[in-house]
């Protein structure tokens, strides 16, 4: 709040603030130091901005067509005080006493001003006072408008007491005392004052020194002085407060409001006829009402206030989700770069060991073809050597002896330098040729897209959101905040609840999805992923959901008839048309064992109600089996019927009446339906092939009542996985 109350001039808390036309306010001294004659020069303004009191025009034609003149005519138009007034602002717009002039100079405050000069010789506003001179004006340092001074100056702007009260205040609450006792310097401002040891204490030494026990116990602790709540300050503030009085009537007190002018006004105003005209009211009345009005212009801002704090909450949660993401894209950066670097580093070592082994290679050839070539020049020198010993030698018999042995050594060792003995079996040259430009392309192009997260991100369980109820369970999932990949649906899959291969259940765009007809008494792991047209992104955690053990149902009001009035908790059904009306549970099964009971109250007039089962998009418009969704049997006083797709099987003796209890076993195991009455089967199996998932039905009229029949009954010869109870009580 100091903001609001610091002068925007000299920047310190308000003295002797005044309103300006424009609402705003300022210091009464700050205004003195910004309250200047308009000089010549910034007095020849364009036409459109001319006065146009009749009183200014006459005079500016009578001093002649020259701006001097013209100047000098709207300053002798001002001095005359009187009626013309409020038309003496050069820069005013119509009659709002404040225009949108914008002065040529900036003051070091930041607060713009008119340039100081010296008046024209001979025109009137030289002679006029300083802050009261015909062309003085005061510039609006918040939005630069001005505004014009009467003859009264400065003070002819109204002081804004209430703003005066409200910087006393705060300068008295920012004063606060210390405590008298604390070795601290400086010390701890005062937290109570005792009352009878006139002494100021901080909280540490008032547990220290002034205990609320022994002979201190009496003492009142009061807050410090100049702190709210301390008895009689607020009281003796608003009593010391001198009462505002009129600015034109200094000993009448404000009494009365003109609502024309938007002012306080006294009673000696309304008298001289300023505001005689206006329409006025009480002061105190337009207290309250502009109090109200600002009340509720302030839940407004409040409101705002709240968002804006919010918003704030959500800015820094991104910055600080933004140094963790930049955190996260560095080390994902590096670990990439890090694992293309050793997959370069690896490549390159198998590059190298390939040209090893072909340097290995080619040496090898080179020596091997070496040795066999300086083998076989050391047996043809020796036997050249040999021969030229020979031819040496005058013994021609000798001679003739060998010549013929040496002659065909000679020419086999001839033929062993065959074509390309003497020819290299290997180049110096390397056949490898690396091709490292499309890499160099690919490291080239490598860009952060490549990094992006194109799929959606895991979605997060709402752990608190998910539920089971009976055979069904309820999942609820949101995508992480700041996520900036589109989604365009979810995927849900759950197992078979027995630790089976996950299957979808459910696609679409919802975040809270309930599965009906699984099998009870099971555990079941259930997970969920996004998908868009990038792709489908990972699952989320698995979350592990337990089915009821023992099922309990009641009567489900979003699928009843319209004629079916439900009570009770729903325990309570009851038809008010004497028409069948159709009525389902709220279970659903699928698999197992299950038995429940009905016990009928009331029976009037041989209605015939029926019991059984039905799909969840049965007809319940008439009785119960008369479509291919139900499977039912219905009863009168004295025999009973089987009945689905409108056929009607196995009549059987025996009906009910009031005080009876009728029994429905459905044996999933077995895909088979049976009845009972008062415990007894009524007739054979009613139905065989029952496959798929089943709710309990009753269609009834308003002749039958029944109501909640509480057990704790299985079938025992089948063995069932799940027992059942039913909580419900049918009233027609």
């Amino acid at each position: 709040m100091e903001e609001e109350l610091k002068c925007p001039v000299c920047g310190s808390l308000f003295r002797e603030p005044i309103i300006l036309p424009c609402s705003h306010n300022v210091c009464l001294p700050c205004a003195r130091t910004i309250a200047v004659q308009t000089p010549e020069r910034e007095q020849h303004l364009p036409a459109l901005l001319q006065p146009r009191a009749p009183a200014a025009a006459a005079a500016g034609g009578a001093a002649g067509p020259g701006p001097a003149a013209g100047s000098e005519a709207e300053c002798a138009a001002g001095g005359g005080g009187g009626e013309h007034a409020d038309k003496l602002s050069l820069h005013s717009e119509s009659d709002s006493g404040y225009g949108s002039y914008t002065p040529s100079l900036k003051s070091p405050n930041g607060v713009r001003v008119l340039p100081l000069g010296p008046a024209p010789a001979g025109s009137s506003s030289a002679a006029a006072p300083r802050g009261a001179g015909p062309s003085s004006s005061l510039t609006c340092p918040q939005c630069h408008r001005s505004a014009s001074l009467d003859p009264r100056g400065l003070r002819g702007f109204p002081r804004n007491r209430l703003l005066e009260a409200i910087v006393q205040r705060y300068q008295q609450g920012r004063a606060a005392a210390k405590c008298q006792l604390c070795d601290r310097s400086p010390p701890e401002p005062a937290a109570v004052a005792c009352e009878q040891c006139e002494v100021l204490y901080c909280a540490a030494c008032q547990l220290k020194c002034h205990p609320t026990r022994g002979p201190f116990a009496k003492h009142r602790l009061l807050p410090p002085p100049g702190l709210p709540g301390r008895p009689g300050g607020g009281k003796a503030a608003a009593g010391a407060r001198k009462l505002p009085t009129c600015a034109d009537h200094e000993l009448e007190n404000y009494s009365m409001y003109c609502v024309s002018c938007g002012t306080p006004v006294c009673y000696q105003c309304l008298e001289e006829g300023k505001h005689g005209q206006h329409e006025v009211k009480a002061l105190g009345a337009m207290w309250k009402q502009h109090k109200t009005q600002l009340s509720q212009a302030l839940n407004g801002v409040s409101d705002k206030a709240k968002e804006a704090k919010e918003f704030l909450v959500q800015l820094k949660n991104i910055l600080q989700q933004i140094q963790e993401n930049g955190l996260d894209y560095e080390a994902c950066l590096v670990a990439q770069c890090d694992a293309l670097v050793d997959a370069l580093t690896r490549q390159k070592a198998k590059l190298l060991t390939k040209v090893t082994k072909e340097r290995e290679h080619k040496l090898k050839v080179v020596w091997d073809q070496i040795n066999h070539c300086t083998l076989k020049l050391r047996q043809s020198t020796g036997l050249m050597e040999y021969c030229l010993e020979v031819i040496k030698e005058n013994d021609p018999s000798g001679f003739l002896q060998i010549s013929d042995a040496l002659i065909k050594r000679v020419q086999v060792s001839q033929e062993q330098w065959v074509k390309g003995a003497l020819e290299p079996k290997v180049s110096a040259e390397f056949d490898l040729t690396l091709d490292s430009e499309p890499l160099l392309q690919s490291i080239h192009q490598l860009d952060f897209i490549q990094m992006k997260c194109r799929v959606p991100p895991v979605p997060l369980l709402q752990l608190e959101k998910c539920c089971t109820r009976n055979n069904s369970v309820t999942l609820a999932w949101r995508m992480p905040p700041f996520t900036h990949n589109p989604v365009e649906g979810y995927i849900l899959e759950l197992d078979d609840g027995d630790g089976g291969q996950f299957r979808e259940v459910y696609v679409g765009k919802e975040t809270l999805c309930t599965i009906d007809g699984l099998h009870f008494n099971s555990t079941y792991n259930a997970r969920v992923k996004a998908f868009n047209s990038s792709g489908v992104g990972p699952y989320s955690k698995t979350v592990v959901l337990q089915t009821s053990d023992v099922a309990w149902f009641t009567f489900d009001p979003s699928s009843a008839h319209r004629d079916i009035v439900l009570s009770n908790d729903n325990q309570t059904a009851t038809c008010s048309s004497y028409d069948d009306r159709v009525v389902l549970g709220t279970a659903a099964f699928s698999k197992g064992v299950h038995y429940w009971e009905l016990h009928v109250d009331r029976y009037d007039n041989h209605p015939d109600p029926a019991f059984g089962i039905a799909r969840i998009n049965v007809v319940k418009d008439m009785m119960l089996g008369k479509d291919d969704k139900a499977w039912a049997m219905y009863v009168d006083n004295n025999r009973s019927w089987f009945m689905h797709c409108n056929s009607h099987t196995s009549r059987t003796e025996g009906g009910v009446s009031k005080g009876a209890t009728v029994g429905v076993l459905l044996d999933l195991n077995k895909h088979s339906l049976t009845f009972y009455i008062n415990g007894q089967q009524q007739g054979p199996p009613a139905f065989e092939n029952v496959e798929g998932v089943f709710m309990p039905a009753l269609s009834l009229n308003r002749n039958v009542q029944v109501n909640p029949f509480q057990f704790s009954l299985t079938h025992s010869a089948c063995q069932p996985k799940e027992k059942f109870y039913c909580l419900s009580k049918v009233i027609a």
